[in-house]
């Protein structure tokens, strides 16, 4: 990265935005210096509780409780203490519908949904999926689950069938919800009929439909209308008291291997962080009007609206569809009619904006807007710029974050209000987190060195387990650094503490936004029956932050010396069909070889190097077939598009 960004000056809060900081900044520097157990304790203090905690941590990584002993329930948190007559959501679709629905009405469904699950059979610790849209019935659905114990797991809307069964056969739901459909630029896209072949073969659970586009759609066996199942239950489900650690949740994040792993998340404990990350990240007060722009199947929507937005109270924006549909100036229109201050978005959209023109910022009053957040991939120094100095005319504080989804909370931000952040970092650890970048033998990193992220103290938010493969956990995350949760990716902390994380360490990439493992690109690929081989990297992109490209070894019979446009569409394809759309590759390069090692391991670093520059760097010491570069880089030269 260039050494001058790291010196840049660093940006203080808008005086608005310090006059509402929930502490000083003093106390704000005694939370960071203060042990993480006595943080978060003082973090639980703030929460509603059936047993209180009296104990931080027990245990160490791999092996640990947060507040063991404590009971609560999350949706009491979210719902039952906020004013029922205050606004939770202002929900709109794409196509222009709108909703409204107050706090007292969001809890009252939540209940009578609880009790309609567990008329259903549902009980504590069985699995209910999730295959949802950002609509009102995500927030009903997944607040249910945590008011009887139940666990969900949340499945993005764009999946592919075979990335849902995968999703499906890991979980082992008792429930399914989904809508019939969703809107997507104009389209509508059939989430019942995927979901139907996705199940196909499978013993098939209870469905529950939310039918949003077409209210006589046909139902079959087993499956239920969701707004007649709500309307005809009139009983309301007590919030069940549970453990702090009991599992709340699992979400499913591509690795290394074709099958993704199920990250198990405690209920309480992703609570205590969401609440805690929100407080500081965004600042968010009971009068704010807060707009996420992010998907609930991806983890950055349960921490920053459905958990830890609504355990402040404030109002949330909530938006289903494609945010620049029928236009580009689709976010200034909602951000105006619902006078949001306050908006948690990814840099892609950001870069989208830009990309459409200034001219139309002088149509839209804007002027409440206060704050933008960022998380989800690197955010470059000329978008944070336009952003501040263009979208905000240069009262907005661009706040960059960063987490995980095995962290449950974006851990490295500013404390808005209160701390400086720097033009492309990622502001500091948060209070309650202990980072650290380290050289490949674990010794640690000076100021401005670049080395691997970890983390070296449990947190009560940090996934516990993979669902049903303990040994996958402490294999990926614990096993590297021991005694430290490898984060897999590049960073690096600069004279001030600031935080700079520049890319992913193994094989998997962001695309706007959506991190996604290329064994499941590469898997999909192998299913057609002209593939042999196939290997994914990324290339950089201007709007997305990276996207796929293919790079393919055809089966015998596959001419090379002819137009081979066919099979690069079909291919493209076939990664749509395997994985969705979000992972259609930029490009598909059908070539004879690939650079391997002697073990015969494609050599995906080099193909990255010949994507990028033409060039290879590095050692070569273990390559195989030099040869293979130069008819990769002539098989580039003559690539199409995917």
């Amino acid at each position: 990265m260039d050494p001058a960004l790291l010196t840049t000056p660093l940006v203080s809060p808008t005086d608005a935005l310090k006059k509402t900081a929930p502490v000083t900044p003093e106390r704000a520097q005694q939370l960071r210096d203060m042990p993480a157990g006595d943080y978060w304790l003082s973090v639980a203090s703030e929460l509603t509780w059936d047993v209180p905690p009296t104990t931080a941590l027990e245990g160490t990584f791999g092996d640990f409780q947060y507040f063991p002993g404590a009971k609560g329930n999350v949706s009491v948190n979210c719902l039952d203490r906020h004013p029922k007559n205050r606004v939770a959501l202002y929900y709109e679709r794409e196509d222009g519908l709108k909703e409204t629905w107050s706090y007292g009405d969001l809890t009252d469904a939540t209940a009578r949904f609880a009790a309609a699950l567990q008329d259903l059979g549902v009980d504590k610790g069985d699995r209910v999926a999730i295959y949802l849209s950002n609509v009102p019935e995500a927030f009903i659905a997944i607040h249910a689950c945590y008011r009887i114990g139940a666990i969900y797991s949340v499945i993005f809307a764009g999946f592919s069938a075979s990335a849902v069964r995968d999703r499906l056969t890991d979980a082992q739901p008792k429930v399914v919800v989904c809508t019939d459909g969703t809107l997507r630029r104009g389209r509508n896209i059939p989430l019942k009929a995927t979901l139907d072949e996705a199940l196909e073969g499978l013993e098939k659970p209870t469905v529950i439909v939310a039918r949003r586009l077409d209210p006589f759609l046909p139902l079959g066996e087993n499956e239920l209308d969701f707004a007649e199942l709500l309307e005809k239950t009139t009983r309301r489900a007590a919030p069940v008291s549970l453990d702090a650690n009991d599992p709340g949740f699992i979400i499913y994040t591509s690795g290394t291997t074709s099958k993704p792993k199920g990250l198990v998340h405690s209920g309480i404990g992703f609570l205590t962080g969401t609440y805690a990350n929100v407080k500081w990240a965004l600042n968010l007060q009971p009068d704010d009007v807060y707009w996420c722009t992010a998907d609930v199947g991806w983890l950055t929507f349960p921490i920053f609206a459905l958990v830890g937005g609504l355990a402040h109270g404030a109002t949330h924006v909530i938006y289903e569809g494609s945010i620049d549909t029928p236009t580009p100036e689709r976010p200034y229109q909602i951000i105006e009619r619902y006078r949001a201050d306050k908006v948690f978005t990814a840099p892609t959209a950001l870069r989208m904006l830009r990309r459409s023109g200034d001219e139309a910022l002088a149509r839209y009053d804007l002027s409440p807007l206060q704050l933008v957040a960022l998380v989800g991939e690197p955010l470059d120094p000329e978008t944070w710029h336009w952003t501040h100095d263009v979208l905000g005319g240069g009262r907005l504080f661009v706040n960059n974050t960063y987490g995980q989804t095995e962290t449950g909370t974006a851990w490295a931000s500013s404390m808005v209000g209160l701390t400086e952040g720097r033009p492309g970092s990622c502001g500091h650890p948060l209070p309650g987190y202990r980072a650290a970048v380290v050289h490949e033998d674990g010794t640690p990193c000076g100021p401005n060195e670049l080395g691997s992220l970890t983390l070296t103290e449990p947190f009560p938010c940090l996934a516990r387990t993979v669902w049903g493969d303990h040994d996958r956990y402490v294999e990926t995350y614990l096993s590297e650094f021991p005694g430290k949760y490898a984060a897999a990716d590049a960073a690096l902390l600069d004279s001030d503490g600031q935080l700079w994380v520049t890319g992913r360490l193994d094989d998997v990439m962001n695309v706007a936004g959506h991190r996604l493992g290329t064994m499941e690109m590469e898997a999909a690929l192998l299913t057609h029956p002209a593939v042999s081989e196939a290997a994914v990297v990324a290339m950089p992109d201007d709007i997305k932050g990276a996207v796929p490209v293919a790079f393919v070894v055809p089966r015998a019979g596959i001419r090379l010396d002819t137009d081979l446009t066919w099979l690069e569409n079909e291919l493209a394809d076939a990664v749509v069909s395997g994985v969705g759309a979000i992972a259609r590759p930029g490009r598909v390069v059908v070539t004879p070889t690939v650079p391997r090692t002697r073990s015969g391991k494609i050599m995906r670093r080099l193909l990255r190097d010949l994507l990028l520059t033409g060039e290879v760097k590095g050692d070569l010491t273990s390559l195989e077939n030099p040869d293979a570069l130069e008819t990769v880089r002539e098989r580039l030269g003559g690539a199409a598009a995917g």
